[in-house]
């Protein structure tokens, strides 16, 4: 099956076949209206066929009209084509999602029964079970058991994934495949409102609303066009004054109609005005190639500006896997001893940092790892509720009993007071070994103490690796401007060591849902954006708080449904393109804002002194505003034509830009500002009158006005 992040191709043959259709369907007036600028376009479309109507029902038969009002057509066109394309690039990649779905049959729960039903059937909160080549029949949390499930079909990637009960990894979502084991589920979500389906309705736009900045921009666009409107109204009037005041009273005015319109349509902000829409479409596109889903566009604008990143420690900037690094025996204790017991203590213990327990042990010290069941050993596993774990051998064979037990601080200290065995810990050995302890959590790890017969042995130092590559992340994050603030629920010393390491701006240690929460009303009361990343159920809270709210999809269902963006590789440090996305939107909307401006400047001075030339002549064909005609257009019908013929090329020309964005470069804001005003300021004053007098030229050779 394919994966959204397989992206069409710019100009597929299939959007562009597609995105021709709904070119001429987007031409209803219920759509043009919710474009101000554009609708102005298409109601002077409208007028200026309607007197060509005329004149040809009349028997007159003018060339330029004609053109003018095909060039008018075009440019409502190439604005729809620009939206047209940006909305089937969603459409197709929407296509294969709707491939992922199947006929697939849950296997339900229903009074100690399992029956098989289609999964559109299934409701919120029916059980079923999956196991090996199964499909997940809806999106869930896995209330028992453990699997491997392939999610390829929704982030492409090949590699399964373990999905379990009692974490924040018990999200699984429809669609998806169980490779092995047996996992039973909780059904979260009703038919028609499962992930896919909000997927498939995300990408193809059909929820997508103007953000608050499309909005305000549209109002000034729309602002910007009254004004030209009542510009080019006045000018008819002024025309007819200023010729009769230099006594050159003609029979009727050159600003005809189409003329009229003609100027509005050039002066008017027509390139940003039908280029916003497909900017904005494509923001959430090319966020949806990097196998994010946003809710909303807002929350992708909100990413270009976000001052603040809260993000947790363990699996975002570390591994998530603590492994030991060090045996610290205690005074008069062989670091010998201390391993071979702390490797006894592990050895039927399967998570991570047991497993690198018995590595450890291995390398440094050749202890091999032996058969607890020939020890007679009982292993005492680990629990959230003793924090604590080991293993009991009984005497056998002239060797004497042996109890040893590997734990927290606080854990060890307690289960030694509960045993009785106060007296027997000198005060002297306990502070040796919380200087230790001191020591390790200062050097970013977590020590465990080790005992025997209540004897305490000394430390293992396990640490938590910190990703490759993260401390440069947050560098191109800090020269976005943006301040990390590192989460963990480790000691301050803990914190501090892996902060330092990492090269996280700030830390909360010891933090809980409260603490995160506060911390982003704090950093909001101060007017700054903040970005959180969760993947918990005691992250929602921090995650519907933030401006923009990052949740894993592996995480659970309530973090999923809290974020305003659902990761789907889980991939903490993809908030870096997430911002480097949302800021490139803001800036392609903003350079082609002041491309669009400063083009409307320029054919301001392009088309006016050519219309007005002959004005207060009084020998020869040219009056003293021709001195303005910089450029020397031919005539004045030539330079109105070439304008509207620029001003339609110019849209499609750039809808490539639109669609792509602007490259990005992690660099201070007026620095950015600079280099956008240079090559799009600038070059918007420029192009204009380069094109407008290459056309002109054109336009005079083939006759056509």
């Amino acid at each position: 099956m394919d994966s959204i992040k397989k992206s069409p191709k710019l100009f597929d043959q299939a959007i562009i076949l597609r995105a021709l259709v709904d070119t001429f369907v987007k031409l209803d007036p219920r759509w043009q209206i919710k474009n101000p600028v554009m609708f102005v376009v298409f109601l002077g479309a409208i007028l200026t066929t309607a007197t060509v109507i005329h004149e040809l029902t009349g028997g007159k038969s003018d060339m330029f009209n004609i053109q003018i009002t095909f060039w008018l057509w075009l440019t409502a066109l190439f604005a729809n084509f620009a939206e047209a394309v940006a909305e089937g690039r969603g459409k197709a990649q929407a296509e294969s999602l709707r491939k992922m779905r199947t006929k697939t049959v849950a296997r339900r729960f229903v009074n100690g029964q399992e029956e098989k039903i289609s999964a559109t059937e299934l409701k919120v909160g029916d059980i079923v079970v999956c196991e090996a080549n199964d499909v997940i029949p809806g999106d869930g949390e896995v209330i028992e058991g453990i699997a491997s499930v392939d999610e390829s079909a929704i982030t492409g990637e090949s590699a399964p994934v373990i999905r379990e009960s009692g974490g924040d990894r018990n999200a699984v979502t429809s669609g998806t495949r169980v490779l092995s084991d047996k996992i039973i589920i909780r059904i979260t979500s009703e038919p028609g409102n499962t992930f896919l389906d909000r997927m498939i309705a995300l990408v193809e736009g059909a929820k997508r609303r103007k953000t608050p900045n499309e909005v305000a921009l549209t109002i000034l666009l729309g602002a910007l066009t009254i004004i030209f409107l009542l510009v080019v109204v006045s000018l008819l009037p002024f025309d007819i004054y200023s010729e009769k005041a230099a006594g050159m009273m003609k029979s009727h005015s050159s600003l005809t109609l189409p003329v009229l319109v003609a100027l509005l349509v050039c002066l008017a902000p027509t390139t940003i005005g039908g280029l916003l829409s497909a900017i904005g479409i494509s923001g959430m596109d090319r966020l949806i190639r990097h196998n994010v889903l946003a809710v909303s566009g807002r929350a992708v604008e909100a990413a270009g500006d976000i001052d603040v990143l809260l993000l947790d420690k363990t699996g975002t900037i570390t591994l998530g896997n603590r492994m030991a690094m060090e045996f610290v025996p205690a005074p008069e204790v062989t670091e010998e001893r201390l391993a071979d017991a702390a490797q006894l203590a592990s050895l039927a213990d399967e998570t991570p940092e047991g497993r690198s327990i018995v590595v450890l042990a291995k390398r440094d010290f050749g202890l091999r790892g032996r058969n607890i069941k020939e020890l007679g050993a009982r292993f005492v596993p680990f629990s959230a509720q003793t924090q604590m774990s080991g293993v009991d051998i009984p005497a056998m064979d002239g060797r004497s009993a042996r109890s040893i037990r590997k734990g927290s601080l606080e854990a060890i200290r307690a289960y030694l007071i509960a045993n009785g065995a106060e007296n027997q810990v000198s005060s002297m050995s306990m502070h040796v070994t919380q200087m230790i302890g001191t020591d390790i959590a200062w050097s970013g790890g977590t020590p465990l103490v080790v005992i025997e017969n209540l004897e305490i042995l000394g430390l293992i130092q396990l640490k938590d690796v910190v990703k490759g590559g993260i401390k440069e992340r947050f560098e191109q994050l800090r020269a976005m401007g943006i301040r990390t603030v590192m989460i963990t629920g480790d000691n301050q010393l803990t914190a501090a060591s892996i902060a330092a390491e990492a090269g996280v701006d700030d830390f909360i240690a010891q933090a809980t849902p409260e603490t995160k929460l506060q911390r982003i009303r704090e950093e909001q009361a101060q007017g700054r954006l903040i970005a959180m990343i969760g993947d918990g159920t005691n992250d929602a809270p921090a995650l519907a708080q933030a401006d923009v709210g990052v949740a894993m999809n592996t995480g659970t269902q309530a973090a999923r449904e809290a974020g305003n963006m659902v990761d789907l590789d889980s991939n903490p440090t993809k908030l870096i393109e997430i911002v480097e996305i949302g800021k490139q939107l803001l800036m392609t909307r903003g350079a082609l804002t002041t491309f669009s401006i400063a083009n409307d400047v320029a054919k301001y001075f392009a088309i006016l002194p050519a219309l007005f030339a002959t004005l207060y002549a009084v020998s020869g064909a040219n009056g003293p505003l021709a001195a303005l005609n910089i450029m020397k257009l031919a005539s004045p019908q030539s330079a109105v034509l070439s304008a509207v013929i620029f001003n339609a090329l110019i849209i499609i020309a750039l809808i490539p830009l639109a669609l792509r964005g602007i490259a990005y470069r992690p660099r201070g804001a007026n620095a950015i500002l600079l280099r956008n005003v240079m090559i799009y300021g600038i070059g918007g004053l420029i192009v204009p009158f380069l094109g407008i007098k290459v056309i002109d030229i054109l336009v005079i050779a083939l006759k056509l006005a």
